[in-house]
């Protein structure tokens, strides 16, 4: 079976390598080696890799592990955690109108 590979718009991919910096210094705060977070985490050094990058194709829960090896799996928590467009739309109830039934056109 043939996986299709998932292309990210620009504006996510920089969210993404954002992210990998953010766990990168993280990992570099503590003051622990590549092969100390990969194998604590389960995954390979070149998947933690591919993480501190940013790259689009790892799991997320390769992500999650590392965020939990290095005591910030909390963190996963707040995706999501504040969505005001959505509270918005459910403060307003907003309703789909029907649409009005065609009238029928007489000759004449």
């Amino acid at each position: 079976m043939r996986t299709r590979k998932v292309i990210l718009l620009p504006k996510m991919e920089k969210t993404l390598v954002q992210v990998g910096e953010n766990i990168k210094l993280a990992r570099l705060r503590r003051k622990l080696s590549t092969e100390q977070i990969a194998e604590r985490a389960n995954i390979s050094r070149p998947t933690l890799w591919n993480i501190e990058k940013g790259a689009g194709g790892v799991a997320i829960a390769a992500y999650a592990q590392v965020l939990f090896v290095l005591g910030l799996e909390k963190d996963l928590l707040k995706l999501a955690g504040d969505d005001p467009l959505g509270r918005k739309l459910q403060d307003a109830e907003l309703i789909v109108k029907e649409r009005a039934p065609k009238t029928s056109k007489k000759n004449g």
